[in-house]
């Protein structure tokens, strides 16, 4: 069964990604210590930041550690990191709410007419449901619930 597993395992690993992009792009003058950002929404971030990190190590984890129970392994894996890819289109669905802006012209690049980050989630949905629809060959619903 383990080698059945290999293609839920490389969308995933591709998918878990995302946990470290925010630390490589968020950290510099664009976010974390942008002068014109309140002090305290920084120290907010920077959390973020460590969460997301930390998430990342553990998705990478469960992903790739043998385990007896590989399929709910990565059942949490997909669960963990569809949290974090509906979190991104939540605060793009209420972006209005709360007057923010998906896209900083300083900082951000239209791909084919699309803003960066819509495309690049897009695919990163699309990848992360092929590794749960492929998951759920497996039995159960594709995630851990």
């Amino acid at each position: 069964m383990e080698k059945s597993l290999l293609i839920p395992k490389i969308l995933l690993t591709t998918c878990a990604m995302e946990f470290f992009g925010p630390i490589v792009r968020d950290s510099g003058h664009s976010h974390l210590i942008n002068v014109e950002w309140v002090g305290h929404a920084r120290v907010h971030l920077a959390w973020l930041l460590g969460f997301m990190g930390l998430s990342g190590i553990v998705n990478l984890w469960f992903i790739w550690r043998d385990s007896e129970s590989k399929v709910r392994d990565l059942q949490l894996s997909a669960l963990w990191q569809g949290c974090n890819l509906f979190g991104f289109w939540i605060a793009v669905a209420f972006v209005g709410a709360y007057e923010g802006a998906i896209i900083d012209p300083k900082h951000h690049h239209l791909i084919f007419g699309i803003d960066e980050n819509i495309f690049a989630f897009s695919l990163l949905t699309s990848a992360w449901a092929a590794a749960v629809l492929s998951l759920k060959k497996h039995g159960g619903s594709g995630l851990a619930i």
